[in-house]
């Protein structure tokens, strides 16, 4: 199976290219079962129905994962969306200093755990300890004028 191994070999290539069974088209699969059968002994042929279920079983677990890794970075993407949403929002949580606070988020940043906010008094919040999102401050309307006018005669 030395034609499986080499496309299962990791890649030195730094870009963002399938790997595994999820690299391998039709034309590799048709390689693969050529070179099992020319491999197996005549006089007692292997199943190639099992190495057919096999590479099918196994391509199909490399494509739940790739899957599931294409979730997790959307999921990320969109953590860090919500989480640039609510800069000029009052929030209330617990800091990393486990500490409950309430303040303005000022900015966010990606961090392997998921989005920080940062709050304008200096104190960071991660989005997941976020338990209520508060009315801005409210400013009072613009003041009455003083001055009536008075209709005339």
């Amino acid at each position: 199976m030395d034609a499986i191994s080499s496309l299962l070999q990791p890649s030195t290539d730094s870009t963002a290219k399938p790997n595994g069974f999820s690299a391998l088209g039709s034309e590799d699969f048709v390689k693969i079962i050529f070179t099992e059968l020319s491999k197996q002994d005549p006089l007692k042929p292997s199943d190639t129905d099992a190495l057919l279920q096999q590479l099918s079983t196994l391509r199909s677990i490399q494509s739940d994962m790739d899957l599931s890794d294409k979730l997790k970075t959307l999921v990320g993407q969109n953590e860090m969306s919500s989480a640039a949403g609510l800069i000029g929002q009052k929030v209330s949580g617990i800091s990393l200093g486990n500490e409950r606070i309430t303040d303005t988020v000022a900015s966010v940043s990606r961090t392997s755990g998921g989005p920080v906010l940062t709050l304008r008094g200096g104190q960071k919040v991660a989005m997941s300890k976020v338990d209520e999102i508060l009315p801005g401050d409210a400013t009072p309307p613009p003041a009455a004028s003083a001055t009536t006018t008075t209709g005339g005669t």
